[in-house]
């Protein structure tokens, strides 16, 4: 049972973790909202290179047992064509919000996608969700303590009558990309072609990078056919694939006021859609 004290203390938590931006007050009226403004929060929260940010030491921190027993499980949905890798990214990745997105570790986000994915597909309630995490989290009142999490299953089945996304049903035994060989039709790009990197307007979700957009670059390498993944996070089975390419950029081009070497390289895989003629 909590008290007041405590729910005013994790109220005020909450409000010292949102992100805002101070400039404007909440929810500003139209007037006071410009396009640069409108494209900065529609900015997808993983596409995070090239902003300022405090000088961080990597460290190589080794990963804990959670985090290996989390990448199982995706993957084992993954395999049970329960979602797409695109659909994990956007959900892990993209609809959490700025400060959940910055504020929890990498698998923390992954678990999260784990419990939405469940629910929104119906393979599990909400409630019953939540009922079965105050049933394990009282299996534990004083924490783990240095144990590892009891395997209890309430009952196990063959999986049979589970519904499967279309993608798995045609990549068994085939794998993915191949299953979309040979339907993007002739690439339009060639190794060393010269090409502009759109500027498409980005809501909800996208996997060419912010600082790249309007940057010219040369294609390196014709990877692969597939839906590009604005389509194929949302599982559109009429998506149409698409030519993916590796595409190298100039450093010194793509970055102002970068020190390093002139011919330092940068290389990104691109989808066909963002690509122009240069």
């Amino acid at each position: 049972m909590s008290t007041s004290q405590e729910r005013a203390e994790q109220l005020d938590l909450i409000a010292r973790l949102q992100s805002s931006y101070p400039e404007l007050p909440d929810a500003p009226t139209p007037d006071l909202l410009d396009h640069k403004r409108f494209v900065a929060y529609m900015k997808p929260v993983h596409d995070v290179g090239g902003e300022p940010d405090a000088p961080l030491k990597y460290e190589n921190k080794a990963y804990e047992y959670w985090e290996h027993m989390t990448y199982v499980m995706c993957e084992v949905l993954a395999w049970r064509g329960i979602w797409l890798s695109e659909e994990r990214r956007r959900i892990g990745n993209v609809d959490v919000g700025r400060a959940v997105y910055l504020g929890i570790p990498y698998y923390g986000r992954w678990l999260y996608a784990v419990a939405r994915i469940l629910v929104e597909k119906h393979h599990i309630g909400l409630g019953e969700l939540a009922e079965r995490m105050l049933e394990v989290q009282n299996r534990y009142p004083d924490g783990l303590s240095g144990n590892r999490l009891e395997a209890t299953p309430r009952h196990e089945g063959d999986g049979s009558g589970v519904t499967r996304n279309t993608h798995h049903r045609h990549a068994v035994g085939i794998g993915d990309p191949q299953i979309y060989a040979g339907q993007a039709g002739e690439p339009a790009f060639a190794v060393g072609d010269r090409v502009l990197v759109r500027e498409l307007p980005v809501l909800l979700y996208t996997r060419t990078p912010e600082y790249v957009r309007g940057a010219h670059g040369r294609i390196e390498s014709v990877a692969y056919e597939s839906p590009a993944p604005e389509d194929e996070t949302w599982g559109r089975e009429d998506a149409k694939p698409e030519w993916f390419y590796v595409v190298g950029f100039e450093m010194a081009e793509l970055w102002e006021g970068y020190t390093g070497t002139p011919d330092d390289i940068l290389r990104t895989e691109i989808p066909q859609r963002w690509l122009a003629s240069a």
